[in-house]
């Protein structure tokens, strides 16, 4: 069971618009730093950086393929993370009616019916 610390830790290190490209891509499959490059439109030493701290925290991995490194998921919860981060909530959970420990007044702000 993952501690909280490590389940923050690895909320951090995921939070990144840059770090979520590359996590989407990986739940596709393999890539190396140059399929990263056509899409990401920043500098190889830019996503080497990225790769790094993912791999550092053990979300994903690599393997040498001859001159080329090509990274994987590691991490088998990414997948679940971000099919979260793509769900589309159509609506705000509702307003409670009352207090739900001392049961009395009315909820003060405005609730949609």
């Amino acid at each position: 069971m993952r501690s909280l610390h490590h389940r923050v830790d690895l909320l951090r290190v995921c939070a990144h618009h840059v770090r979520i490209h590359i996590l989407e891509e990986l739940c596709s499959g393999v890539k190396c730093v140059s399929d990263f490059e056509e899409f990401l439109q920043i500098s190889q030493p830019n996503i080497s950086q990225h790769l790094n701290l993912l791999r550092r925290h053990g979300v994903i991995d690599y393997y040498n393929d001859g001159r080329l490194r090509c990274y994987f998921l590691k991490d088998p919860i990414v997948p679940d993370l971000l099919a979260v981060l793509k769900k589309d909530y159509i609506e705000e959970l509702p307003a409670p009616a009352c207090c739900p420990v001392t049961k009395k007044g009315k909820y003060p702000g405005n609730r949609k019916h």
